[in-house]
């Protein structure tokens, strides 16, 4: 489904994403890990159309994503979450949601938003200030809600559990799970709790540097050497 080929985003002399090569698909559960610094959300913010790659492809069920503007990806199917929460200021949980969604889809479904409300448990909360008014988990289920409504085929997830506390994580990895079979989206996510990642993902993808440094099972990312090194500090 998302194909990136030596995919390169350099900001003047540093370069944060370095020649990254994988396939994403829709039936998966992709981690992307690795150190702060490694180029794992300029990663995202390239496949979004945040930044513009200094070289490579990116290409989305065989399109090329190179000149083809945010809101057009986020229509053909590429939905994103921030690692920091940004609801919209002085508008409700579920205004939220219809901005979120006319902006991704050009349209409002109001019975596809009382079904996100209800499976990220907002429901309850729909008629409050989104900024103002919610709890740290609530902001967190909010931003998943808004990327939901945009009816994507692939989620961008950066750092959703970041934050949480352990019961809290624990939920919020039941509904990914619940999520990914329930709407049939893929998920790329961004997570650097090594439990999570592993109970969470079909494969793992670690950067360090911007450098791609290992791909495959969970078991065999975090039992490579070079990610030992660069993610855990320990040696293997």
């Amino acid at each position: 489904m998302l194909q990136l080929d030596a995919l390169t985003v350099r900001f003047g002399g540093l370069t944060a994403v370095d020649a990254v090569t994988f396939t994403a698909e829709k039936d998966e559960v992709l981690g992307l890990v690795g150190p702060n610094g490694a180029g794992k959300t300029t990663l995202f913010n390239a496949v979004s159309g945040l930044v513009r790659p200094t070289s490579g492809r990116i290409t989305f069920e065989s399109v090329n994503l190179l000149n083809i503007p945010l809101h057009r990806r986020a229509r053909m199917g590429i939905g994103r979450t921030f690692q920091i929460p940004q609801p919209l200021h002085e508008l409700t949980v579920r205004e939220n949601l219809v901005v979120a969604q006319r902006f991704g889809t050009g349209r409002v479904d109001e019975v596809r938003i009382d079904e996100v409300l209800d499976f990220t448990n907002l429901a309850g909360r729909a008629q409050r200030n989104a900024a103002t008014e919610l709890a740290l988990t609530e902001l967190k289920a909010l931003e998943i809600a808004k990327a939901l409504c945009t009816d994507p085929k692939l989620l961008l997830l950066d750092e959703v559990l970041a934050g949480l506390e352990t019961s809290g994580k624990r939920r919020f990895m039941k509904m990914l799970q619940d999520m990914h079979k329930r709407f049939s989206v893929g998920i790329l996510i961004i997570e650097h709790d090594i439990e999570t990642i592993t109970q969470l993902c079909d494969r793992v993808i670690a950067l360090d540097f911007g450098r791609l440094i290992a791909l495959g099972t969970p078991h065999e990312v975090f039992s490579d050497p070079d990610v030992v090194r660069s993610y855990t500090g320990a040696q293997a």
